[in-house]
């Protein structure tokens, strides 16, 4: 069990899924710079987690921008989106009649992508209203700002399996305060931190490569 003052935040499991370095700038450096894709995802975000959307339809009950965490994993965040489905399998609500499922539901701006870094972080979440509500997640969906759709994704074993040895590695990193070396990809080019992390200078030998390399041609 992780003590509070040791969470890290359940965001970032997304940016270390897509590039170590940039997670570790942004997390243990503390150094952003934003660019039109953080901005348009803020923007999407703020209608998602107003709290004073949430709202009842019928069966249904939507709790927007609701805190979670898990002392198990180490990590605290909030959720764009939870809905409460009334059904005889669910969990009992205070103040509420009746049983509810619970599915957490992630906004994101653009649209679904090739990595899992999405829906490692919506699993991150179902794991923490496992903990907290006493509950099983067996589902939870992605909703794309670009495509304006959702995508359903099935919180199974793997992933949930996924997401706990990425946090365990988040927190090795954290714990050292260690930040890897730049390692040069095309994702670098959409980076936010682009200007701050310099990926260019991953394309070039090190002074120990280049003496190292003179040795051996001689």
């Amino acid at each position: 069990m992780y003590e509070e003052e040791n969470f890290l935040q359940l965001s970032g499991i997304q940016h270390f899924d897509f590039c170590r370095r940039q997670w570790a700038l942004a997390y243990i450096e503390l150094q952003w710079q934003e660019n039109v894709r953080t901005v348009e995802g803020k923007l999407l975000h703020e209608k998602a987690h107003d709290a004073s959307l949430a709202e009842k339809r019928g069966d249904l009950i939507i709790s927007r921008a609701m805190p979670v965490h898990s002392r198990e994993i180490g990590i605290s965040g909030e959720c764009d989106i939870v809905e409460f489905h009334k059904s005889e399998e669910g969990i009992r609500l205070h103040g509420r009649e009746g049983s509810y499922k619970v599915v957490p539901v992630e906004y994101k701006r653009g649209k679904p992508k090739v990595s899992n870094a999405d829906r490692l972080q919506l699993a991150a979440q179902a794991l923490c209203l496992e903990e907290m509500l006493c509950c099983h997640i067996p589902i939870g969906y992605l909703f794309y700002g670009e495509t304006r759709h959702r995508e359903r994704v099935e919180i199974d074993e793997e992933l949930r399996k996924k997401v706990i040895e990425t946090f365990e590695e988040m927190h090795q990193y954290y714990d050292r305060r260690y930040t890897p070396r730049v390692k040069w990809s095309k994702s670098c080019n959409a980076c936010s931190l682009k200007d701050i992390c310099v990926p260019s200078m991953g394309k070039k030998k090190s002074a120990v490569e280049y003496i190292r390399n003179t040795i051996e041609e001689g």
